[in-house]
């Protein structure tokens, strides 16, 4: 069993024979929050299992969120009391045991403007909300706050109309890194974990019954078969379409819905706290993210390209309108320093029943032996998604299969905590970089941090800053290929660190240095380095191009405003 959970891209081809000569238990189809999630659950209940991803680890919704691990508050007007409890217990799980190196409690506040009925009526939810979570809790209890704290605490507020506040807690996590984490924890238990591998064709036997599947290595174009005694389908907005690659008709479809979300500088919004208000179909959330703020969200059909969902204008002005209705300073366009698009995989109903109503709980399905899917569900409960659809899938396994223990495994980087945090003055001190590069090197990845820096000792020009003004070292772009699976430029820069949408001009300065950290590492030529290069690129152009589109903001004015 490998100890440290290490996805390192240079074992690539090694990875790809085992998989293709190894039986599996389980083989998991979808690298998202869930599929890694399945991944551990299933390899920590002592199963042998496979994760592949079609494309690179949290490449899809699950680094494209609002990034928040929160009851869902909204969901108690339409009753979904269950949903909100079992998000809220997981929420303390993993602030106060699973993950309080990634999960960490943020504020929010609730503006009110109606004197009479309103501060009942929100703070009778806040009772409830808070009620829910138990006498045990890692984050506080909710407070009611006259116009002038208010204004006190978030000075960008609108002043007029304003009746008071209340302030309440929840939780955030930089999605991307999460997942990954998973991924590696499941890798630490012995599950084999391969990104680029797109599942061409389930596999079938006897009676029908779902064998394994037919992938395809998307770097070399490598085909090979993975046996598996059985599959569990975590694909989310691509589950219908795998279904279809096996004749199979399940009990359910998949309903997409479009999440969009803004970014915005720090200085666009004076608050020291998240800001929430309602809209008419759900709530808007101004979440603090560095030196970001993220807006959002949207909820709307989709019927177009699942891999690449686009934002449109009408998207960005609504965001903005039910921003500007409690904001002092309004938000403009020119203000948008980025934008992204995420798919919510609802379990499909009704056509004409909009996206909002449709429940966020999660279905499990298994439509012939050997198969279990699952679908819908929100990011903060994937565990117990993970726990269900494997629990589907092993209930007439061969032999006796333990229930699952994940509410019980710290993630990698957990354990120890308290004590890593400590010796940041050491650490800083022997490895020759700054207390604060440390500190952000231990909410990203908690005990694990002396790996990241153990890089510097062979090279020392990893200890530099990897773009001017933004915490993150060259050693996690080298941790990155060494223990996280990245194999391409963009896999870095825009999931394993965040420069792409933390800065004006998506981290393009950092493309020359992540080009040859990666290539030194990963073998590549002068001609692989330069695709690297130019695709990193295109992609930065063509989302500045569509961001110009939306907006009507020439791309050096946003530069320099970001």
């Amino acid at each position: 069993m490998p100890k440290h959970g290490k996805l390192d891209a240079r074992d690539r081809t090694a990875l790809l024979d085992r998989l293709a000569d190894t039986e599996f238990d389980v083989l998991v189809i979808g690298g998202g929050i869930t599929g890694a999630g399945a991944a551990l659950d299933a390899a920590s209940r002592g199963l042998r299992v496979a994760l592949v991803e079609a494309r690179d680890l949290a490449s899809g919704t699950s680094s494209r969120s609002s990034k928040l691990i929160h009851g869902g508050l909204r969901y108690l007007e339409q009753f979904d009391f269950k949903l909100v409890w079992e998000a809220l217990r997981e929420r303390d799980l993993l602030v106060s045991k699973l993950a309080p190196h990634l999960v960490k409690p943020v504020s929010f506040l609730y503006p009110l403007h109606r004197k009479v009925l309103e501060r009942p009526y929100v703070g009778a939810g806040l009772v409830l909300y808070d009620a829910m979570e138990g006498t045990k809790r890692p984050v506080p209890h909710h407070k009611h706050m006259t116009v002038r704290g208010a204004l006190r605490l978030a000075p960008g507020l609108k002043p007029s109309g304003l009746a008071g506040a209340l302030l309440y807690y929840d939780a955030q996590t930089d999605d991307a890194r999460y997942t990954v984490t998973v991924a590696r924890t499941a890798a630490a238990h012995g599950a084999l974990i391969a990104n680029r591998v797109s599942a061409q064709q389930l596999l079938r036997g006897d009676g029908g019954r779902v064998t394994g599947a037919r992938v395809r290595d998307e770097e070399t174009g490598r085909d090979l078969e993975i046996s598996a005694k059985r599959v569990v389908l975590c694909a989310g907005v691509w589950t219908d379409l795998v279904h279809e690659l096996g004749g199979i008709r399940a009990g359910y479809k998949v309903r997409m819905s479009k999440g969009v979300h803004i970014v915005v500088p720090y200085e666009a919004i004076r608050s020291d706290t998240g800001i929430i208000s309602r809209t008419e179909k759900s709530v808007l959330f101004i979440i603090p993210w560095g030196q970001r703020w993220i807006v959002g969200t949207t909820d709307t059909d989709w019927t177009g390209d699942r891999a690449e969902p686009a934002p449109t204008g009408e998207d960005i002005d609504y965001i903005l309108e039910h921003a500007n209705r409690v904001l002092d300073r309004p938000l403009t366009r020119d203000d948008v320093i980025g934008v992204y698009a995420g798919l919510r995989p609802l379990v499909a109903a009704d056509d004409s029943k909009p996206t909002t109503k449709l429940s966020r709980e999660h279905v499990v399905d298994t439509p012939v032996p050997g198969l279990a899917s699952i679908a819908g569900g929100k990011f903060t409960t994937y565990r117990l998604m993970a726990r269900d659809v494997v629990d589907a899938a092993v209930a007439d396994y061969d032999r006796w299969v333990p229930a699952s223990v994940t509410d019980q495994l710290p993630l990698l980087g957990a354990d120890g905590l308290a004590a890593a945090a400590a010796e940041a003055d050491r650490l800083a001190e022997d490895y020759g970089v700054s207390r604060e590069a440390v500190e952000h090197l231990l909410d990203r990845y908690g005990t694990l941090t002396e790996e990241v820096l153990e890089l510097t000792r062979e090279d020392p020009a990893l200890a530099r800053p990897l773009a001017d003004g933004h915490p993150y070292l060259a050693a996690e772009v080298a941790y990155a290929v060494t223990h996280e699976g990245a194999l391409h430029v963009e896999d870095v820069l825009v999931r394993r660190v965040r420069l792409f949408i933390e800065t004006g001009a998506h981290g393009a300065e950092a493309v020359e240095p992540v080009t040859t950290i990666m290539g030194d590492l990963l073998g590549w030529d002068a001609a692989r380095r330069a695709a690297e290069t130019e695709n990193y690129l295109e992609l930065l152009e063509a989302d500045t191009r569509a961001l110009h589109q939306l907006t009507g903001v020439p791309a050096g004015a946003r530069e320099s405003a970001g």
